[in-house]
C-alpha cells in the first residue's frame, strides 16, 4: 500500500536496486573468487592462498615499483605545470582568457584510447612526429616506446599532457575564489608579488592542492589505458602496472583467483590514500 510514509523509500528503491545488482554483489562476488583457485566446475576453496602468493609474487612487486616510479616522477611534474597553466589563466593581462582556457581544458576531454593511439603515433621510432622534429637538431632517433627507460618516459610525457589541463582548472576555480581583497590588502602593507603568492596564495589554496594531490596518486594507482596501449606493458615488464597486471591474470591467463586477490590488494591502496585525504582535510572549511 502506497502512503506518504513509504513513498520516499519507493523513489529511491531503483537506485538501491541498482547498486545491489551492479555494485555490492560484483564486490562480494569478488571477494569470494579471490578465496578460490581453478575455474569453473574446478574451482575450489582455497582460503589465503592467493594473498601469500601475492605477497611472494616478484612479479606483482615490479608492477607495483613501476607504478609508484611513476607516482612520484609523473605527479609532481603535472601539478606544478597545472599550477603555473592556472596563474597565467586567471592572469588580468592575458587577452582571451577564454579561449586559452578552453585551449588547455581540451586534451581531458580526449578518450584514453585514442590519446594513446595518437601518443604511439607521435613516438613511433621509426615515423613519429617527435623524433621527426629532433632530427632538425641532429638527435638521433629515440627508442621511445622499446627502451625500458625512455618508454617510462613516455608514459609520463602522454599523462602529463592528458591531465595537467584538467588540474589547471580546478586550480583556477580555486584562485577566483580567493577574495581580491586579501591581494590588495597586502599591497597596501608592502608585500610583493613572491610574498603574496606564498602568504596568500599557497594558503588560500591547501585544501585544494592536497585534494589533487589524493586524487591524482589513487588515478595512478589505477594506471592502465596508457602502458596497455602504448606500450603493454613492456619493454621487460618496466611499464607493468597494477592495474595492467589484473587484467593480464583475469583476462589473458584466466586466473580469476589471483586477480581478484591483486584487486583487493589495489581496493586496499586506494582507501589508504583515502582515509589519508579525510586525515589532513578533515575539519577544514
Amino acid at each position: 500500500m502506497i502512503t506518504r510514509r513509504n513513498i520516499p523509500y519507493l523513489l529511491i528503491a531503483p537506485a538501491l536496486l541498482g547498486f545491489a545488482v551492479f555494485k555490492a554483489y560484483p564486490i562480494l562476488a569478488a571477494a569470494y573468487i579471490s578465496l578460490t583457485t581453478g575455474a569453473g566446475a574446478a574451482r575450489g576453496f582455497a582460503g589465503l592462498d592467493n594473498y601469500a602468493r601475492l605477497a611472494a609474487d616478484p612479479l606483482f612487486w615490479t608492477s607495483l615499483g613501476n607504478t609508484a616510479l611513476i607516482l612520484v616522477v609523473q605527479v609532481p611534474i603535472m601539478l606544478f605545470l597545472a599550477l603555473l597553466l592556472s596563474l597565467g589563466l586567471n592572469s588580468p593581462f592575458v587577452r582571451l582568457r577564454g579561449v586559452w582556457r578552453l585551449g588547455v581544458f581540451m586534451p581531458s576531454l580526449t578518450g584514453l584510447v585514442a590519446y594513446g593511439v595518437m601518443f604511439s603515433v607521435i613516438l613511433s621510432k621509426e615515423s613519429g612526429l617527435l623524433n621527426w622534429l629532433l632530427g632538425f637538431f641532429g638527435i638521433e632517433r629515440i627508442d621511445w616506446l622499446g627502451s625500458p627507460f625512455w618508454a617510462r618516459i613516455a608514459i609520463v610525457i602522454a599523462l602529463t599532457w592528458h591531465y595537467t589541463g584538467y588540474t589547471a582548472v580546478i586550480y583556477l576555480a580555486g584562485l577566483q575564489s580567493i577574495p581580491r581583497e586579501l591581494y590588495e590588502a597586502a599591497m597596501v602593507d608592502g608585500a610583493g608579488a613572491a610574498r603574496r603568492f606564498w602568504s596568500i596564495t599557497i594558503p588560500q589554496l591547501r585544501p585544494i592542492l592536497l585534494l589533487t594531490v589524493v586524487l591524482s596518486t589513487i588515478g595512478t594507482l589505477q594506471l592502465f589505458d596508457e602502458p596497455f596501449v602504448l606500450t603493454g606493458g613492456g619493454p621487460d615488464n618496466t611499464t607493468l602496472t597494477i592495474s595492467l597486471y589484473l587484467y593480464q591474470n583475469g583476462f589473458r591467463y584466466f586466473d580469476f583467483g589471483y586477480a581478484a586477490a591483486i584487486a583487493y590488494a589495489l581496493t586496499l591502496m586506494v582507501a589508504g590514500f583515502g582515509l589519508l585525504q579525510i586525515k589532513l582535510t578533515g575539519g577544514r572549511k
